[in-house]
């Protein structure tokens, strides 16, 4: 006999996950709330994790949630637990010999680092991915014996290693595929900017360049060779590739997925009804950009696990929020991201503003005359966010002749 009692699981204890948790049990104290996550680990910031390898928190800074925490809020956390079939059919879910009933289930399953596709990498002991508390552990204590190391790509994670690596005091080597930094982000002149703070921090930039092979010796790579021939030997090899999304556990299940994640509408709703998805895995509607993407920001993934939770719950919530990332490069710089940019949409129209003094950029992003997007780096160029934010949301068009004017708001 149905007891009344809603049952919710959760596949994913990361950001997104554990909001979505902490949500149901503040709204819907009677329900019963599983939530299973593949790491040995309650949540932790993810965000936290590059501090902690350039030695400037402890790894208790990181620590976001422990076990008490799940008891007391009682949600049934199961820890190095790997989901392997979710029946939406009968709405159970599968995992580790164990079947979990669900009334409305969320699948926050994030995603897993793109290995390193160079001849010599697989099963080296000393080439290191970049997304897991254990790979911070690992890459930090290489780093206490390492005289060099390389971080391999030109994304946000690869920067953050190479970052980490001559704040350590190791030299440091950057290998980038394409020809700037962050290029699918950032265009030439603000590009420039961030390989400019790179060099102020002795880090030896390598444009260009793809990795061919690593050379072994016990399983240890000693050095590594691009295409064009250069050769690099350090002790501590990490990569930054990208991400693939973790739906795996979805085949057979008939929710539709994509190349970029699990599809979803602006209420973070898969094609079953019932089933949810949020964080990095979620390719979702966004009302406000009024494109299909995935976001995989902090911000971002908490704030999927509070509308997922309400529509959980039988409520009507669509995601609503203008997706922003900020982070310091490297010493000299500051980035802070917000919106579409052109890596969504290339139909995009740009204005930008450049003060070479203070070694600041502004670009701002439009479609259909409204504003979607924008990019201000340097220290200090954040005034005016707040405002662009809110007229990202208000769906306003501006006309052209008022757009170069948009990049002094400081209000």
């Amino acid at each position: 006999m149905d007891s009344g009692v809603r049952r919710y699981v959760i596949v994913g204890n990361g950001f997104a996950g554990t909001t979505a948790a902490e949500q149901l049990r503040k709204h819907d104290p009677a329900c019963e709330i599983t939530l299973i996550g593949d790491e040995p680990y309650p949540l932790y910031n993810r965000i936290s994790l590059p501090p902690m390898l350039r030695k400037q928190i402890p790894e208790a800074k990181v620590m976001i949630r422990d076990i008490a925490w799940h008891e007391q809020h009682r949600i049934d956390l199961k820890l190095r637990t790997t989901v392997s079939r979710v029946a939406t059919e009968e709405r159970v879910v599968e995992a580790d010999g164990k079947s979990y009933p669900y009334d409305a289930l969320l699948v926050a399953t994030g995603g897993r680092p793109n290995p390193c596709p160079a001849s010599g990498a697989q099963g080296a002991a000393n080439i290191f991915n970049f997304q897991y508390l254990d790979d911070t552990r690992a890459i930090s204590e290489y780093l206490e014996h390492s005289k060099t190391a390389v971080a391999v790509g030109g994304s946000y994670i690869a920067y953050e290693l190479a970052e980490a690596f001559s704040v350590r005091g190791v030299e440091t080597h950057w290998i980038i595929r394409g020809p700037r930094t962050l290029n699918r982000v950032l265009d030439e002149v603000a590009a420039e900017l961030v390989a400019e703070a790179a060099r102020e921090q002795n880090v030896h930039l390598h444009f260009g360049e793809e990795v061919e092979e690593f050379t072994r010796s016990n399983g240890v790579v000693t050095k590594l060779r691009t295409k064009s021939g250069l050769e690099i030997a350090g002790e501590c090899f990490s990569i930054g590739l990208g991400l693939a999304m973790n739906v795996e556990l979805l085949e057979g299940s008939g929710i539709h997925t994509s190349q970029n994640g699990i599809l979803c509408n602006d209420h973070l709703e898969t094609n079953v009804p019932g089933v949810f998805a949020a964080g990095d895995v979620a390719d979702f509607f966004d009302p406000i950009l009024e494109i299909r993407y995935r976001m995989g920001t902090w911000n971002n993934a908490g704030a999927h696990g509070k509308v997922a939770a309400i529509n959980m719950m039988g409520g009507s919530e669509k995601y609503h929020d203008v997706p922003e990332y900020s982070s310091l490069l490297f010493k000299g710089q500051t980035i802070t991201q917000f919106g579409c940019s052109p890596e969504l949409r290339p139909d995009l129209e740009m204005v930008k503003k450049v003060d070479e003094e203070k070694k600041w950029y502004r670009s701002l992003f439009f479609w259909q005359d409204r504003l979607v997007g924008g990019i201000m780096m340097g220290k200090g160029n954040r005034a005016g966010k707040r405002k662009y934010v809110e007229a990202i949301k208000s769906k306003q068009p501006f006309p052209k002749h008022d757009w170069e004017s948009m990049l002094d708001w400081t209000a």
